[in-house]
């Protein structure tokens, strides 16, 4: 028997995109103007319109042996104009990805954080967290 093809799409992207949609539109003002992405903005500095901004990465992945599912880590990194506010912006971002059961993402639950930094190279405030998240395969043949 010939075993199916499986792929696991982009964790990464679906968290950002899962983002960007469920912040869209939300009340909070700590919330405006936000922009998520998956790459580290190249200014990021307080006078900088690109804050707030959400970062989301894979930290890392491991597929079941089945194949049935692959669990990732994502690693959420908030910019924001004050420590509160980054604090906020983190822990909304957590809470939606949580509660959050898509066609990509699944079983999402909290593993570390929010915990409070600052950007090295700006010294703009941050708030960084990460998650565990079930990812469902495609069959492709």
């Amino acid at each position: 028997m010939v075993q199916p093809l499986l792929v696991f799409k982009d964790a990464q992207a679906a968290g950002a995109g899962l983002l960007r949609t469920a912040l869209a539109g939300r009340p909070e003002l700590f919330v405006t103007g936000v922009k998520v992405g998956t790459r580290v903005p190249a200014v990021r500095s307080p006078e900088d319109p690109n804050l707030p901004f959400v970062l989301v990465r894979k930290d890392g992945d491991t597929p079941h042996s089945s194949m049935a599912m692959s669990r990732v880590l994502l690693r959420i990194t908030v910019w924001h104009q004050d420590p509160d506010q980054a604090h906020d912006l983190a822990m909304l971002c957590q809470g939606l990805l949580i509660c959050h059961d898509g066609s990509v993402l699944s079983a999402v639950r909290p593993n570390g954080g929010p915990l409070p930094g600052t950007d090295p190279d700006s010294d703009v405030d941050l708030s960084t967290f990460t998650v565990i998240a079930n990812v469902r395969p495609d069959v492709l043949a």
